[in-house]
C-alpha cells in the first residue's frame, strides 16, 4: 500500500517539476532562436526536437543494450503514434489550433511520412533491425539536417535582402538587436529547463513503469503505453506550452521532428551495436498505425495549413482507438 503512494507522489511531483522546466525550457530556447538567426520551424525540428526527445533515445539505449530490445522498439512506435494523435490532438483542442506552414508540411510533414515507410520496408523484409538498416535510417537523418541547413540559408538570405529594401525593417531589427539579452544566462537557462525535462521524465517513467509490474502487465505494454508515453511528457509540455504562446512553428515542428528523431536516429543507433527483434504485431498493426496516423495529421492540416480544434479531436479519438484496439489483442 505504501509503496503505491510512494509512487503515485513520485507521479505527481515530477509532473510539477516537467511544466516547470517545459516553460523555462520554451521561453529562454525562443530567445536563443531569434538572437542567432534561426527561425522557429528549424529550432522546433532540430533542437527542441531532438532536446524532449532524450528520454525516448535513452530509453530505447538502454533498452536494446540491456536485452530487452522490443521494450525499445515499442517505446519509438509507441512514442510515435502518442507524439501525433495525442499530443497534437490535446494542444490543438486545448489552444484552439496550430498553424503551419506550406515548406514545413512539404519538407517535415512528409520527411515524417518517409521515415515511418522506411522503417516498416525493414520490419518488413526481415525479423529484425540489422546494421544496415541502422545505417541507412541515420544516413537519412544527415540527410535531412542537410535539407534544414540550406532552408535555414535560404530563410536567412531573404530576410537580409527584406531589411536592406527596408528602412523600416531595418530599424525594426535595430530595436530588436537593442534589448538585453544575456546569452550565457539564456543558455544556461535553456539547459536547466531541458535537464529539468529530462529529469522529472525519468522520474515519472520509473513510478510509471514500478506500478505497471506491480501491476502485472506485460514488457511489451509497457513499452508502448507506460514508456511511450512517460518518455514524451516532454513533447507534451513543450508543444503545448508553445502553442499557447503562439509559437506555432515551435509546438508543430517539435513533434514532426521528434518522430524523425526517434525512428532514424532512436532505433538507428541502437541497431548499430545489436540486432533488434520485430515483434510480429508491431509489424502487422503498430507500425502499420503509426503511418496511418502520420498520413491523417498530413490530411487535416494540408487545405488551411492548421490543425484546427476539430482535428485534434479526431486524432484524440484514433488514439483511444489504438490504445483499446492494441489492448484487446494482447489479453
Amino acid at each position: 500500500m505504501y509503496t503505491w503512494i510512494i509512487m503515485v507522489a513520485a507521479i505527481i511531483v515530477s509532473l510539477l517539476i516537467v511544466i516547470k522546466s517545459a516553460d523555462l525550457f520554451v521561453d529562454n530556447i525562443v530567445d536563443v532562436g531569434e538572437h542567432v538567426g534561426i527561425s522557429q520551424v528549424i529550432l522546433g525540428v532540430t533542437a527542441s526536437a531532438v532536446g524532449t526527445s532524450l528520454p525516448e533515445f535513452g530509453s530505447a539505449m538502454i533498452s536494446v543494450l540491456s536485452g530487452n530490445p522490443d521494450i525499445g522498439v515499442g517505446v519509438v512506435i509507441g512514442s510515435n503514434i502518442w507524439n501525433i494523435a495525442a499530443i497534437l490532438g490535446i494542444t490543438a483542442f486545448v489552444a484552439g489550433y496550430i498553424k503551419t506552414g506550406k515548406e514545413e508540411l512539404r519538407r517535415d510533414g512528409l520527411m515524417t511520412l518517409i521515415t515511418c515507410l522506411i522503417l516498416m520496408f525493414f520490419m518488413l523484409i526481415g525479423n529484425e533491425i540489422t546494421r544496415v538498416a541502422g545505417i541507412v535510417l541515420i544516413i537519412a537523418y544527415l540527410i535531412y539536417l542537410w535539407q534544414l541547413v540550406k532552408a535555414q540559408k535560404r530563410d536567412n538570405t531573404e530576410k537580409t535582402a527584406e531589411t536592406e529594401k527596408s528602412s523600416d525593417d531595418v530599424k525594426e531589427v535595430e530595436d530588436k538587436d537593442s534589448k538585453p539579452f544575456n546569452k550565457k544566462k539564456t543558455i544556461i537557462l535553456t539547459i536547466a529547463g531541458l535537464a529539468g525535462l529530462i529529469i522529472g521524465c525519468r522520474i515519472m517513467v520509473w513510478a510509471g513503469v514500478e506500478i505497471a509490474h506491480m501491476a502485472n502487465i506485460p514488457e511489451m505494454i509497457i513499452g508502448l503505453f507506460a514508456l511511450a508515453i512517460g518518455t514524451s511528457i516532454p513533447e507534451l509540455v513543450v508543444t503545448l506550452s508553445a502553442a499557447l504562446k503562439k509559437l506555432h512553428g515551435l509546438s508543430m515542428g517539435t513533434i514532426l521532428g521528434s518522430n524523425i528523431f526517434n525512428i532514424l536516429i532512436g532505433i538507428g543507433v541502437p541497431s548499430l551495436f545489436v540486432a533488434i527483434p520485430i515483434e510480429k504485431l508491431s509489424v502487422t498493426f503498430d507500425a502499420p498505425y503509426m503511418i496511418f496516423v502520420t498520413v491523417l495529421l498530413l490530411l487535416l492540416t494540408v487545405k488551411n495549413k492548421k490543425l484546427s480544434r476539430w482535428g485534434g479531436l479526431i486524432l484524440i479519438v484514433v488514439y483511444l482507438i489504438y490504445i483499446i484496439t492494441r489492448l484487446s489483442m494482447t489479453m
